[in-house]
């Protein structure tokens, strides 16, 4: 399904992850499912480890599709490990990171609510990137 403006859908969630590309110059690759003013719906691949960011506008749920890593939200002392099947959520403006990838590939369904700008992406040290860095659509390379 790729016109994710439709009242319902139904997505193969397996598929549209092994789709994306096996690297990438960005952290991350994503494809909508749906990208609504109410919310949005991605799936996304991270490549390498994400250094601590937030979203200025909407809160984030990740569902950890595939992949193993360590994730923390807040600040550093609640790094924990992630795996598949388990549930992260923040709030808007919550500081967050994914410091290290130990199993690949990193997929995640992503709910964000309400909409996220592609280019809402802030950096605590802005020279650790820019959304044009962080998310190939945002660089031009969809």
């Amino acid at each position: 399904m790729t016109d994710n403006s439709t009242a319902t859908g139904r997505f193969d969630i397996e598929a549209i992850a092994n789709a994306l590309p096996e690297t990438a110059t960005t952290l991350l690759v994503d494809t909508y499912l749906t990208n609504r003013p109410e919310a949005s719906a991605r799936v996304f691949r991270v490549y390498r480890p994400t250094p601590p960011h937030y979203h200025a506008t909407c809160d984030e749920y990740l569902y950890v599709f595939s992949g193993r890593g360590t994730f923390w939200m807040g600040d550093a002392s609640t790094k924990a490990e992630f795996s598949p099947g388990q549930l992260l959520f923040f709030k808007r403006g919550t500081v967050h990171a994914m410091p290290e990838l130990f199993d690949h590939p990193v997929v995640f369904l992503s709910i964000d609510t309400p909409r996220r700008e592609p280019t809402d992406i802030i950096f605590v040290d802005p020279k650790d990137g820019s959304p044009e860095t962080f998310m190939a659509r945002n660089a031009g390379a969809e």
